[in-house]
């Protein structure tokens, strides 16, 4: 009796341990379940906030204005952008990826026209992408095809504008067909300026780098004699705007040419690039919280940027002085141009005032 009264506490004993085993094992999956969602739920969140991540990388992000995209998650985890970047769109399958592509825009003149002023203060603007450097395809290197040309630009995510700039498109007779092969959309920019001032300034340029060569008077006629100008030396020949502009109206409508002010874009830099960004379809970013002027060289500088303990002002050659020229040549000179400048005010559908 007493025997089979053990084996019964020890059944009883064996039931309890069961219970408890299969308690615990239950507990034990539905903590798996559960830190297993969390953990799905992270993911999600990490994802989104990596998608932040590369826009902050990638250029949307714009540290001298400091201005981003408003990115929250909607209640199906995708992203959604309540500021609504140009290009870009909700959907889940958008490639974010940066590309290279050709340019959108070219700025195209003219020397010493203030393009690279122009092109440093647009690339303040976080939905530009330009290159720096001067590539010379149209004119030089144009026999290394399209490929070579779309692998110097700079990487842009969709609805970014790729741009790039050299002033010797505009004076090459060859460039306006070969810009229009590759696009008949793109939207060409030109810096003009005072033909003779802009003269005076490429003289300065030659002379710094080769001192020996003849006074600006000598070159500026014909024989070095004060008779006929000389309208074949390059720094006059540049200054033929309409020209050269007559080539590029045979190719490209009024609409798609803006003409940047090159005087303006010194006393008002921001009046110019508010213009420009209108001409290109952008938000107008940069403003005159920009720019401060630089009495010293005469020339607007950019205001400090974030983490940087000084102005950026361009190179030493910008707003470097000039010699000083006959005023009987500047005189002839003005006499000179003065048809060809109204003949591109006319074309140009603008009045510069040059006198």
């Amino acid at each position: 009796m007493a025997t089979f009264h053990n084996h019964k506490q020890d059944i009883r004993r064996l039931v309890q341990k069961l219970v408890v085993m299969f308690s615990f094992a239950v507990v034990c999956v539905y903590l798996f379940y559960f830190l297993n969602d969390c953990c799905n739920s992270d993911l999600v969140e990490n994802s989104d906030l990596n998608s932040v991540d590369k826009l902050l990388l990638t250029g949307w992000y714009n540290e001298r204005n400091g201005t981003f995209p408003q990115v929250t998650t909607s209640s199906y985890g995708t992203m959604e952008d309540t500021r609504s970047l140009p290009g870009l769109d909700n959907s889940s399958s958008k490639d974010w990826t940066a590309t290279r592509r050709l340019p959108h825009a070219l700025i195209i003149g003219v020397k010493k026209g203030g393009t690279r002023a122009l092109l440093e203060f647009l690339r303040l603007h976080p939905d530009i992408r330009a290159l720096g450097s001067e590539p010379h395809f149209f004119d030089r290197h144009y026999a290394r095809g399209l490929d070579w040309y779309r692998s110097m630009m700079p990487k842009a995510l969709d609805g970014q504008i790729v741009m790039e700039k050299t002033p010797r498109y505009f004076v090459t007779e060859e460039t306006p067909a070969r810009i229009y092969a590759m696009s008949r959309d793109i939207k060409l920019i030109v810096v003009v300026r005072d033909p003779i001032t802009r003269a005076i300034s490429d003289y300065t340029q030659i002379i710094s780098k080769t001192p020996d060569v003849p006074s600006f008077e000598t070159l500026t006629f014909k024989n070095g004699s004060a008779g006929q100008i000389d309208a074949l030396w390059s720094p006059l020949w540049i200054g033929l705007y309409a020209k050269h502009l007559e080539r590029w109206l045979a190719y490209f409508p009024p609409s798609q040419i803006h003409f940047v002010h090159g005087e303006r874009l010194v006393s008002d830099p921001a009046g110019e690039l508010g213009r420009v960004q209108d001409f290109l379809g952008l938000q107008r970013i940069v403003t005159d919280k920009h720019f401060y002027f630089n009495k010293t060289k005469g020339f607007p500088c950019l205001k400090k940027p974030e983490g940087s303990s000084k102005p950026h002002c361009l190179g030493k050659t910008k707003g470097r002085p000039h010699p000083k020229i006959d005023p009987a040549v500047i005189q002839k000179l003005r006499e000179f141009y003065q048809p060809h400048n109204l003949r591109f005010y006319q074309m140009a559908g603008q009045d510069f005032g040059w006198q």
